[in-house]
């Protein structure tokens, strides 16, 4: 009869046990100001065919799931001379994007040419788009954004 009240209680230590480990080089995508970035390429082999990166006030972070449809994330930690390297990306997220009602612009990826994600949260008010990679296909006031994301995953990559 003791045997079958313990029986819960170690269940109960067993989960806290696990629920306990903390694993600083991964960080679930909860912090309430963010910048995630990345693109992705579906007629593509390769393990750079989906990249994408969150960015917060201090810390970079990469997604191991590589999720086409970026809506799962698991987040790496990066070094602090990759943060170094991109931590400037916000200043460069237009206005008119972040007051958009749009979530997608152009056709993302439909010509192969690829996408780009984007989902901004302030003050946890989070916000996503998806971007098509050729200029011709977006708003004018988006391609000076899409180089410099562009711009800071090959960095990142290097």
């Amino acid at each position: 009869m003791v045997i079958k009240n313990l029986k819960p209680l170690g269940l109960l230590l067993l989960i806290g046990a696990f629920a306990s480990c903390n694993n600083d080089d991964y960080i679930a995508s909860n912090e309430s100001d963010y910048l995630i970035f990345g693109h992705f390429y579906g007629m593509c082999v390769g393990e750079s065919c989906v990249e994408t990166f969150m960015l917060t006030d201090t810390s970079l972070l990469e997604d191991t799931k590589d999720d086409y449809t970026g809506k799962e994330f698991n987040f790496k930690k990066l070094s602090n001379s990759k943060f170094e390297q991109v931590k400037d990306l916000p200043d460069f997220l237009p206005n008119q994007l972040v007051n958009e009602k749009d979530s997608i612009f152009g056709c993302p990826d439909c010509a192969d040419a690829g996408g780009l994600f984007v989902q901004y949260s302030e003050n946890g008010n989070v916000k996503s788009w998806r971007i098509d990679q050729v200029k011709a296909n977006v708003p004018e006031y988006l391609h000076n954004f899409m180089d410099k994301v562009n711009e800071e995953i090959a960095l990142v990559n290097n």
